[in-house]
């Protein structure tokens, strides 16, 4: 194990001095102070994810993290065996706030239809470009990395996002609004709809506003979901 570094903890106030009798001794471990090491990670990954976000998953290194973090490159490297979990973590932190505040925005709404569309326009603002970007590098270290346990992680926070889709569209099956013959279907093609959207609306190429986007998802729930008056 690597040796503590400084910032890793603070000495207890120390009793005044008596006459020196020897060689002094170093303070025991237990009269030492040592901050949780689930507290030090987690500033260290709070402090990455905006440097992700602005720069990018390949451009940010273990030093611009320390110094975001306010802590040595040592304690970094004491707590992560790599500038990749680093990272990782930053994003998995992002994804899963990202997606929490979109659960909260639908559940507001008054019915499933509305849910539904209330998810769509909080999935395309100008705001969202940095999250769409976070979430492409999220899964272009996915096809780098091979870690199992990350393989898995990123499994379930798609099966995560994908259940959050359906529960959606049975809301608006309940409440007598949508049809719900194909659900797991629509599920697929929005989720798959919304990522290619996302794409291109970065890319630019060809253009896209954040209006068409939600324009072409809006239109996806009306022609696969939205009931039909009979005649």
């Amino acid at each position: 194990m690597a040796p503590h570094h400084p910032e890793d903890f603070r000495m207890k106030a120390a009793k005044p001095q008596q006459p020196a009798k020897g060689p002094r001794r170093a303070v025991p471990a237990a009269d030492r102070t040592r901050q949780p090491t689930e507290v030090r990670r987690r500033l260290i990954v709070e402090a990455a994810v905006p440097l992700i976000a602005e720069r990018g998953y390949a451009s940010v290194g273990v030093r611009d993290v320390a110094a975001a973090a306010g802590v040595s490159v040592g304690t970094v490297t004491y707590h992560f065996g790599s500038v990749q979990e680093i990272l990782s973590e930053a994003m998995v932190l992002h994804i899963e706030r990202y997606y929490a505040a979109l659960s909260e925005t639908a559940e507001r709404a008054t019915n499933g239809a509305e849910a539904l569309r209330m998810l769509v326009d909080a999935l395309f603002t100008e705001d969202t470009d940095r999250h769409w970007r976070m979430w492409f590098d999220y899964w272009n270290v996915g096809d780098q990395a091979t870690d199992e346990a990350f393989a898995r992680g990123q499994a379930q926070r798609y099966e995560a996002w994908h259940r959050q889709i359906r529960a959606l569209a049975e809301r608006g099956v309940d409440d007598g609004e949508f049809a719900g013959e194909d659900l797991d279907g629509f599920t697929v093609r929005f989720a798959a709809l919304a990522d290619g959207l996302a794409l291109q609306r970065l890319r630019q190429a060809p253009p896209l506003s954040t209006q068409d986007a939600r324009r072409h998802l809006n239109r996806l729930i009306e022609t696969e979901l939205l009931r039909r008056s009979p005649g």
